[in-house]
C-alpha cells in the first residue's frame, strides 16, 4: 500500500503529507478523549430512540397538512429526551439556522420587550433579524429592543456590564455558543450555565436562549442541561449527522416551544400541522450517526490548529486548548492567505472539486465573503467547509467532515495550496 501516491494523486505533496504525519503523532490522547465523548453521546442518543420505541412506522411519508404524523412527532419527543428538556420542534419547514433562531426570538418576544445579549454582538446574519442593521419584519420594526454587553478583552464575561444591562423590560437572553466571525473562544456548557445562573439571580424570570449550533455532542452535556429556557440549531450542521437535508430543531420549556410552534405555523395550529415530506429517514439516521461524525469533525479541528499554529497562524482555539464546538479559526493576515486556504477545502471536496471558491457579496453579510464547501447537502456546514469575511484581521473558519479522515485530506489540501501560493514554506 503506497500511501504517498494516493494523496500524490489527489495533489497532496510527499512533503506536506510528512509534515501531517509528524503534527499527528502528538494528537492521539487527544483523539482518544474525543472518541469517550463521542461513545457517551452515542449512548445517550441510543437510549433516547429505544426509550421513545422508534420503529419502521415512524420513518413513513406525510403530506399536506401532516396530521397525525407520528415519525414526526416521535422524533420531536426523541429531542426532548436528548436534550433532557420538556418539548421539541425539530421541522423540515425550519429552513436553517437563522430561521430557527428568528422563530424563537420572534415567538417569545412581544412589542415593549428588550432583547440582550451579555456575550457581545451576534452572529452577522442575526442583525437583520433583531434589527441592529435596517431590514423589514426585524424584532426592531415589531417594537423590541436590544442591548448588548460586550466581552471582556481576554473573552470572558464582564458580568457588571451585563448586571447593568438587565432592566425591566429585559425579556430574553441570547447567547451564542460557538464564536461566529469572531476570534472570541466559544463557550464551554459550564461557561454558559455559569453565565445563565448569573443572568437568573439578576431577573429571576427571564428567559434564556442558547444558540447552540456547531456544539452539539461536542461535549457529554447541553446548555439545557445548564438552565437554559431554549436551545437552538439546525440540522445542516452538527445534529444532522450529514444525512439531514434540510430543517431546525428547538427544545426547551413547554410554553418557549408552543409558542415557537406557533411562530412557525400559525396561531392554534402549532405542532398540529407540518409534514414530514418523507424525509424522516434520514433525520432520525442523522441524529443516530450525529456524536460519530461530530467526533470525527472535532479531530479534524484540532489537527487544523497543530498544523497551522506550528507554522506561525493565530488559531482560536489554539493547538492545545480544550474544545467546545466544531470550528477551528485560522487568523491567516491577508486576502490572498484566505483564498488559498479555501480553494484547498474545496479542491478536497467530494462534490464540485473543480470549483473554484471566490469572495462576494452573500446576503445578509455586511463584507465581502468567501464560502468553500463541496457537499452533498447545499451550505451543509457539518461537512468539509471553510469560509469567512474579507475583512482584517482576515481569518478563515474551517469546520466539519463526515469523516476524520476526510478532514485530514481537506487540511492537508489548503496546506498544500499555501504551499504552491509561496505563502507557506515547510
Amino acid at each position: 500500500m503506497d500511501m504517498h501516491m494516493m494523496y500524490d494523486q489527489l495533489g497532496i505533496s510527499r512533503a506536506v503529507y510528512e509534515y501531517g504525519e509528524t503534527v499527528l503523532r502528538d494528537l492521539k490522547e487527544r483523539f482518544e478523549a474525543i472518541d469517550q465523548v463521542a461513545e457517551y453521546n452515542q449512548a445517550k442518543v441510543l437510549a433516547a430512540m429505544q426509550s421513545n420505541r422508534v420503529n419502521a412506522t415512524h420513518f413513513a411519508a406525510t403530506t399536506g397538512y401532516g396530521y397525525n404524523d407520528d415519525g414526526r412527532d416521535n422524533l420531536e419527543r426523541v429531542y426532548a429526551d436528548v436534550f433532557h428538556t420538556e418539548a421539541a420542534l425539530v421541522r423540515p419547514q425550519i429552513t436553517c439556522g437563522t430561521h430557527a433562531l428568528a422563530v424563537a426570538l420572534s415567538a417569545n418576544l412581544l412589542p415593549g420587550d428588550e432583547l440582550m445579549s451579555p456575550v457581545g454582538a451576534p452572529y452577522d446574519t442575526l442583525e437583520e433579524v433583531i434589527g441592529i442593521r435596517e431590514s423589514k419584519c426585524s424584532l426592531k420594526e415589531y417594537g423590541v429592543t436590544y442591548a448588548q454587553a460586550d466581552l471582556k478583552a481576554d473573552g470572558s464575561f464582564d458580568y457588571d456590564a451585563i448586571r447593568a444591562a438587565i432592566n425591566e423590560r429585559t425579556k430574553l437572553i441570547t447567547i451564542q455558543r460557538s464564536k461566529g466571525y469572531a476570534t472570541r473562544p466559544s463557550f464551554s456548557v459550564t461557561q454558559i450555565g455559569e453565565l445563565i445562573a448569573f443572568c437568573k439571580s439578576v431577573k429571576p424570570d427571564v428567559k434564556v436562549m442558547v444558540d447552540n449550533c456547531y456544539g452539539e455532542f461536542v461535549e457529554t452535556i447541553e446548555p439545557s442541561d445548564v438552565g437554559a429556557d431554549m436551545v437552538v440549531g439546525s440540522l445542516i450542521k452538527n445534529p444532522g449527522g450529514g444525512l439531514a437535508p434540510i430543517g431546525g430543531y428547538i427544545c426547551g420549556t413547554k410554553e418557549c416551544v408552543d409558542r415557537c410552534a406557533f411562530r412557525l405555523s400559525a396561531p392554534g395550529l402549532g405542532q398540529e400541522v407540518g409534514a414530514n415530506l418523507g424525509l424522516m429517514p434520514a433525520l432520525y439516521q442523522g441524529l443516530f450517526l450525529s456524536p460519530t461524525v461530530v467526533s470525527g469533525a472535532l479531530k479534524g479541528a484540532i489537527f487544523a490548529a497543530n498544523i497551522y499554529e506550528k507554522l506561525g497562524y493565530a488559531c482560536v482555539p489554539n493547538a492545545t486548548e480544550s474544545r467546545h464546538d466544531i470550528i477551528q479559526a485560522v487568523t491567516l493576515g491577508s486576502r490572498e492567505a484566505m483564498v488559498a486556504f479555501c480553494k484547498g477545502i474545496q479542491a478536497a471536496a467530494p462534490v464540485d472539486s473543480y470549483v473554484t471558491p471566490e469572495p462576494w457579496a452573500m446576503p445578509g453579510y455586511d463584507s465581502e465573503v468567501i464560502m468553500a464547501a463541496g457537499a452533498f447537502i447545499q451550505g451543509s456546514s457539518i461537512e468539509l467547509s471553510a469560509d469567512g469575511p474579507i475583512r482584517p484581521p482576515y481569518a478563515v473558519y474551517f469546520q466539519g467532515g463526515l469523516t476524520w479522515l476526510h478532514a485530514k485530506t481537506g487540511i492537508l489540501m489548503s496546506l498544500q495550496k499555501m504551499v504552491e501560493a509561496g505563502l507557506v514554506k515547510l
